[in-house]
Order: structure tokens, then sequence, then C-alpha cells
């Protein structure tokens, strides 16, 4: 058949918009009009195709009812046409079918669905009564097998029901008759519960009882070993007295001369340094002190005592810390991680000794004092590998003793008369040299005193 030229509706056209479906096609028409157009599919040229099946040309009908069946559909829907050349394919095919609905008397023994179908595709007068007539028929024939089925799945799970109703009751008895048997099997398996208990009990009171006399036992035996270890000990002790007893009348003997003599020179050189040095500051003439001079007046170019406390410095100034350093054989202790956290407390500890000890070796080696730097030691998991500066002694506690206290021992080893000075802002520290005739002076004075190196 020639496709209509210029676009114009084939005849009939105008009949389907007259009638029209109010509901969707019921499920079982709309497979088997899909079925219908697939089939009809494969005798139409590209040409004749709509552009959306074209693709679908090459497919078997099979797989264009499974792939394109909406697209098939909407196509027989939207495009007379190729509703057209569809329903002459059908025609051809079922021509007595075609013929009834074109009379309008369709058999009373075809399918309802397949004359519903094929009423869809020709679109005959009165098509629409036809597809819902059939549409209803299919409904009906789907209620009376849904009927069916449900009247047979009934008679079967009846049957079943009866079954496992016969099955309950044989199990149940059986199933009675086992917890009878389990009932005198755990009676009897408590009683011999009971006796064993009753064992394990008395079993129990023995091994304790046993445990009792052990533990007794074994705290005699403590008791008497660490009496023997305390008695070790209390002789092991008396002998290291004894010993230690020994070695210092030894050492004593041996150095004590020496030591005091050190004492003593050096006590000697500080009183010689410092009249040498109160005769250069005085500046003293050579000649015997006249009887006039001893009379209490104030002469030209002398100071008075207003002028010398003009002169007296600040606790806070560095210049202070060079006058105590510049007194003959002046002695300067410092409290290491004392200055270092007030000054640089950031820094790891390592730095902050070797920041610390590099300006107290400047400071010696312009002042000429001696120095030590004492450090804390206490904590230390480990000996520190550090090489003293020159012109600085670098002490760290031992475990047990702090540097505060290594500080005081210092101090107190000093002969009396000698100029200590003591840097340390800890006033338990300050306080405790001082009583000790040293000089005690604050971490913030020497670091000043060392900005300037």
């Amino acid at each position: 058949m020639e496709q209509p030229e210029n676009g114009a509706e084939p005849a009939g056209a105008a009949g389907d918009a007259a009638e029209a479906l109010d509901r969707p096609l019921p499920e079982g028409v709309r497979r088997r009009v899909v079925a219908l157009v697939s089939d009809a599919f494969g005798g139409l040229t590209v040409a004749e195709l709509p552009n959306q099946l074209r693709q679908y040309a090459r497919f078997t009908p099979t797989r264009r009812a499974k792939f394109a069946g909406n697209a098939m559909a909407a196509a027989l829907e939207n495009d007379p046409v190729f509703r057209q050349r569809i329903g002459e394919r059908l025609s051809r095919a079922q021509p007595e079918l075609s013929a009834a609905l074109e009379s309008g008397s369709p058999p009373a023994a075809a399918d309802p669905v397949d004359v519903a179908a094929a009423a869809y595709v020709l679109r005959p007068t009165g098509w629409v009564k036809l597809v819902a007539a059939a549409g209803e028929e299919a409904q009906r024939a789907d209620a009376e097998r849904a009927d069916e089925a449900g009247r047979r799945e009934l008679e079967r799970l009846r049957e079943e029901l009866t079954e496992a109703r016969g099955l309950i009751k044989s199990e149940t008895e059986r199933l009675r008759t086992e917890l009878e048997a389990a009932r005198r099997e755990a009676e009897s398996l408590r009683r011999r519960l009971r006796s064993v208990e009753n064992d394990m009990k008395r079993a129990a009171a023995a091994l304790r009882s046993r445990d009792a006399d052990i533990e007794s036992i074994r705290s005699e035996a403590a008791a008497h070993v660490s009496a023997a270890e305390s008695e070790s000990r209390r002789l092991k002790a008396r002998l290291g007295e004894a010993e230690a007893a020994v070695e210092a009348g030894r050492r004593a003997a041996r150095e004590g001369r020496s030591i005091e003599d050190m004492r003593l020179r050096l006590l000697l050189d500080t009183v010689l340094d410092a009249a040498q040095g109160l005769r250069r500051e005085l500046a003293l003439p050579p000649a015997a002190l006249h009887p006039a001079d001893t009379v209490d007046a104030v002469e030209p170019g002398r100071m008075s005592p207003k002028d010398i406390a003009a002169r007296a410095l600040s606790e806070t100034d560095p210049a202070l810390l060079d006058q105590l350093l510049a007194l003959p054989q002046a002695h300067l202790v410092v409290d290491g991680y004392n200055v270092t956290k007030t000054g640089y407390p950031t820094m790891p500890l390592e730095k902050q000794r070797l920041r610390l000890l590099g300006g107290l070796s400047v400071l010696a080696a312009q002042t000429g004092a001696e120095i030590t730097c004492v450090f804390d030691g206490a904590e230390l998991a480990a000996p520190v590998l550090l090489a003293p500066p020159r012109g600085v002694r670098v002490l760290f506690s031992k475990p047990g003793v702090s540097a505060d206290e290594l500080i005081r021992q210092l101090v107190r080893a000093e002969p009396p008369g000698r100029p200590v000075v003591v840097v340390s802002t800890d006033r338990e520290v300050a306080d405790g040299v001082a009583k000790a005739g040293a000089r005690p002076v604050t971490s913030a004075l020497l670091l000043k005193r060392l900005s300037r190196v």
C-alpha cells in the first residue's frame, strides 16, 4: 500500500478521532498488540518504519517485542500511517477475523484477547467497545483462573495441614517419650552431681587446711630469712662504716694537713690581694700615719659620706657584678638551670647549657675570677657528655642531692673571708648562702652582664 502524499491522513483517521479509549489497554491485550506489531514489523521496509523504530528493523520478532515493545505501542497509537500498514498485514495474515471485525460481527468462538488486539490495530467502527469487552472478558477469565488456582492451592494446603497435624501428633508423642526419659536421666545426674559436690567440698576443706599449714610454714621461713637478711645487712653496714672510718682516718692522716694548708694559703692570698687592692684603691702613701691624720675632718678633694652613697650601684646594674668579681680571689658560683630558665626557657636543656657555659667562659677570661656552674643531675638518665669550657668548672649534683644543696656545700667548703658570689633567683638558696658568708645576686643581673660579652 502506498503512503499518502503531503502527509494527508489515511481513510479512517477521522473515525479514530471520534472513538478513543477512556482507560489504558488491558495488559493481556497490550501484550497481544505488541506481538502482532512485532510479527508484521518484519514485512515492512526501513523506509516504511517510523524513525524511532528503524533501529529495531533487524531484530527478531521476540527481541523486538522485548526491547521495542513500548516504542512500537507508542508508534501504533500516534502514527496512523504505521497503524494502517500494520493493519493491512494483519488483514492478509488473518483475513477471516479481519473481515468479521469490519462487518461488526466478530466470531463467537474467537479468543476475546485476539479480537480486542485485532480491533485495536484495525480500528473498525465500534472498536472501543470490542476492546473494552475483551478486556472485561480477559479480566473475568483471569479472575476465574485465579479462583480456580486459589481453590486448588487451598485444597493442597488443607491436605498439607492434615498431614502436618498427623506428623506433629506423632512427633509430639515421640518428644513426650524422650522428655520423660530425659527427666529420669536428669534426676539421676542431679543425684550424682550432689554426691560429687559433697566430695568436692570435703576435698576443698582439706586443701584449705593444707594451704593454711603451708602458709604458716612459709611465713615462719620468711620471717627467719628476713631476720637473717636484716642481721646480714646490719653487719655489712657496720663493716662498711668501719671500713669507711678506717679509710677516712687514713685519708685525714694523709690529706688533712695539705687541705688545711691549702685553705690557709688561699685565705692568706686573699688577704694579701685585698690589702694590695685596698692600697691601690685608697692610694695610701708609704709613709707612716701621723697623729694629725687621726682627726676627723674633711680635707679638700676627699669624698664625703654623701659622695660615697651617690657612687653606690643598683642591685640590677651589671657593673655591680664586675665590682664583685674584681675582688681578690673571687669565686662565682652559678645555679645553671635557674639562670637558663630565666633567660631562655624555651630552648632544649642541652642548648641552654651550651649557651650559658659559652658566656661564662668569656666572662672568666675577662675577669680572671674562678667560676663554677652547677646543674641539677638528680633526674639524668645517663651521664652528660660535655667538655667544660676553659676557665669554667661544671658540676652535676648526684642522685638524691639537689643543685641547691650542692651550691651550699661549695659555699661551706670555702675559707671564711674569701669573696664568694652566688647567682640564683631562688630565695631559699640566696638566704642560705648569705648566712654562710657568700654574696647572692639575681639571675637577671648575670644575664644582663652576659649580654655585654
